[in-house]
């Protein structure tokens, strides 16, 4: 079996290969050119993050594909169903990156609640001469402890978030289509573990009036989670992440409804146009950015790479049986 990492994998995934006896090319070929790459390589896996595209014309032109691998949880740069009607094993690692991006969410909103994304982009400007003014404009900061956070999907990134915040000593709301009901377990240092039973709740005004930090964890969506409507009923002051797709939340209302004080800061780690985001978005100081990095650690792209390596082998176990 030959594999195809063509947006990488992680050292750890590649020895796992290896190991099981399974080429690995780590190459990185140019969208245009994978066809022909996998064709002339007789590739069975191709593996891939975000960057690269796996539509129909590319399943059609290539028979020997057997699996399709996405390192991470959506899967929206692939055409699934299509896939799999082919006979195409398509599989993913849903929770390998889970920490990794609920820890940017609150690397996120520390941030905003105390102006670190603004005071690190003008301390090394105005620091030496502005440094009284600027410790008086960033003091008027808050704490998370105490803070009703919001979490919009309990999906397992939105799990790790509630972790987090109930560890903050923050309260919880959870908002999904249906309710239902969680038991979180907070693992310890010292062996202690303590579970907490979250319920989730469909009720959107409700949500929106309680919350202090709202955290977006959805898949991606076909319409706005949030825009008008929504941010009208939210608490003034409130605080947002989005490290779930671009698209779920309306950009250009966002920034409107910054300056209009109703939104005290928000974080963007997805874009609309991405990988161009609008310069309006750029240039907000009220908003905490980054390029699309939630699973991008270490310990992330570690686990993402044996996750996969190991369904990998699973998988021609079961072909050659």
């Amino acid at each position: 079996m030959k594999v195809l990492a063509n947006d990488g994998i992680s050292k750890a995934g590649e020895r796992t290969l290896k190991d099981a006896g399974i080429e690995i090319l780590d190459n990185r070929v140019a969208q245009d050119h994978v066809i022909n790459f996998i064709n002339d390589n007789n590739v069975d896996v191709l593996l891939v993050r975000s960057a690269t595209k796996v539509r129909k014309d590319l399943i059609d032109a290539c028979p020997g594909l057997q699996i399709i691998g996405r390192g991470g949880i959506g899967m929206d740069n692939i055409d699934v169903e299509y896939a799999k009607s082919k006979g195409i094993k398509v599989i993913n690692t849903p929770t390998a990156s889970s920490k990794s991006v609920a820890e940017l969410v609150f690397g996120h909103f520390l941030s905003l609640a105390r102006f670190l994304h603004e005071s690190n982009r003008l301390m090394p400007l105005e620091g030496e001469t502005h440094f009284n003014a600027m410790k008086k404009s960033f003091s008027n900061a808050y704490e998370l402890s105490g803070k009703t956070l919001g979490v919009i999907g309990f999906g397992s990134i939105g799990q790790e978030v509630v972790k987090i915040g109930i560890a903050l000593g923050m309260k919880i709301e959870v908002l999904t289509r249906s309710p239902r009901t969680e038991v979180l377990s907070l693992n310890f240092f010292d062996g202690q573990t303590v579970n907490f039973e979250i319920t989730s709740t469909n009720d959107m005004d409700a949500f929106l009036r309680n919350t202090d930090f709202i955290s977006i964890n959805t898949p991606k969506t076909n319409e706005y989670i949030i825009d008008t409507p929504q941010f009208e009923k939210m608490k003034d002051g409130v605080y947002i992440v989005n490290t779930a797709r671009g698209g779920v939340i309306n950009e250009v209302t966002l920034i409107d409804y910054i300056e209009s004080g109703k939104v005290a800061g928000a974080a963007l780690d997805v874009f609309e146009n991405e990988p161009s985001p609008e310069l309006p978005l750029l240039m907000n100081p009220a908003l905490s950015l980054s390029p699309h990095v939630g699973g991008n650690t270490v310990d992330a792209q570690e686990k993402i790479g044996v996750e996969l390596a190991e369904q990998i082998i699973k998988l021609q176990k079961e072909t050659i049986r």
